[in-house]
């Protein structure tokens, strides 16, 4: 596979994986818009601009859209997080070109009042449906509880408060302050035609209009809570907890997501062994999450009320037994091997490789092949994921429990 970039006049990214044994293309416009970009005021505008990409542009109605996507039997889609929306469509080599062509169209929306006043009632259901649905809101409470006021503690949904009081005027100004050119990277991986891929940007996107779209990114100050939120109407008890982690731009983000592989894996790790294969908890697990700036190790675990607290302290007496006796050679290699597993499973797809190679331009603006990627995860050693657990103690958390519980002791 071969790397190509290139930069249009007007400062859009364009990066590519090249495959020629590929039998699709991977398509995505990767916008550095997200939650961390908003206001209180305006908290949930970035996923709700990503709604409104859908319902119309200049040139083209909702419906025209979707039936220009299903007529190219497109897999499309767009998601929003904390700090990327993203556009994309996986769709045969052929169909390249129109592809870009929709994709850039969307990325300027008509964002007319009607739709917006219709699709906020879309965006209220959805989450009323969040914080009605198992485990009701707990990731989002947690994080707000852990960040405080840091960009990062905001919901991605936003709150009912916010998207109600949105005007369509204020999301034309955040568009207008984070959809520049020089914001967007356009990634494609697959069977690429990369000439063509320039070729078509410039004549769909050379036009947009190029501003400064700079982004604060100020160190998160974490939170130590310990939280109880009392939904008596819930059969399970749901935890969420977050503890400090490697950063985006940290070499040891490698050796977290090692570590959370031995630690919380949902299989074969030692929260499976210890909570859910003897069927203490339905479901046990630790993540590594990294931002620009801040880093996040969540556990997340759900099981039967009377189990909660006896639950908690497992899980706290097996991180601080990692912290000092370490992990093992053997837990270390099978983890190298989940991981190394997944990373060429997923690269043997167009759209598999996209989410990759586009987030790792956006964020650290290099370029990693399969083969990179398999090398790091080979090079990490016991003392690399010694060095994480000194450096970020699992034990150190914040605690947020949903449930018919009123009270959770905290674990000792």
């Amino acid at each position: 596979m071969e790397f190509v970039r290139h930069t249009l006049p007007s400062g859009l990214e364009i990066v590519a994986e090249l495959n020629g044994d590929a039998r699709s293309v991977a398509l995505g416009f990767f916008v550095e818009a997200g939650s961390r970009d908003e206001t209180e005021e305006v908290s949930g505008v970035s996923h709700f601009l990503e709604h409104m990409a859908f319902k119309g542009t200049p040139t083209r109605s909702a419906l025209d859209v979707n039936r220009e996507f299903d007529e190219m039997g497109a897999r499309y889609n767009a998601s929003t997080g904390e700090e990327t929306t993203l556009y994309y469509a996986a769709v045969l080599p052929e169909c390249q070109d129109r592809a870009v062509r929709l994709l850039a169209d969307i990325l300027r929306p008509s964002l007319r009042e009607d739709d917006f006043n219709t699709e906020k009632q879309v965006i209220l259901e959805e989450i009323r449906v969040y914080e009605d649905q198992p485990p009701f809101g707990a990731d989002e409470k947690c994080k707000a509880a852990y960040f405080g006021a840091h960009p990062l503690g905001r919901s991605v949904l936003g709150t009912a408060q916010s998207i109600t009081a949105l005007s369509a005027e204020a999301m034309r100004r955040y568009f207008r302050a984070r959809y520049s050119p020089s914001n967007i990277v356009l990634a494609a991986t697959g069977r690429i035609d990369f000439d063509a891929l320039i070729a078509t940007a410039e004549e769909s996107c050379g036009v947009w209009e190029r501003f400064d779209a700079p982004r604060s990114i100020r160190p998160a100050e974490p939170n130590q809570k310990f939280l109880t939120v009392h939904r008596p109407e819930a059969t399970q008890e749901y935890t969420v907890q977050m503890s400090d982690g490697p950063a985006g731009d940290e070499k040891q983000r490698y050796a977290a997501k090692l570590l959370a592989r031995i630690l919380g894996d949902d299989s074969g790790s030692r929260l499976y062994w210890a909570l859910s294969d003897p069927g203490l908890a339905e479901h046990a697990v630790l993540r590594h999450y990294e931002y620009a700036g801040a880093g996040l190790f969540v556990t997340y675990m759900s099981c039967e009320p009377e189990r909660t607290a006896d639950n908690l302290q497992v899980v706290l007496d097996i991180y601080r037994n990692a912290q000092t006796a370490g992990v093992s050679k053997e837990e270390l290699s099978q983890a190298k091997s989940k991981v190394s597993s997944r990373i060429v499973l997923s690269s043997e797809r167009p759209m598999g490789r996209l989410s990759y190679v586009g987030n790792e331009w956006v964020q650290r603006r290099r370029y990693r092949s399969v083969r990179e990627a398999l090398d790091t995860v080979a090079s990490i050693s016991v003392d690399d994921i010694q060095s994480v657990l000194t450096g970020y103690p699992l034990s150190r958390s914040t605690t947020v429990t949903i449930g018919p519980l009123a009270e959770v002791p905290q674990p000792a």
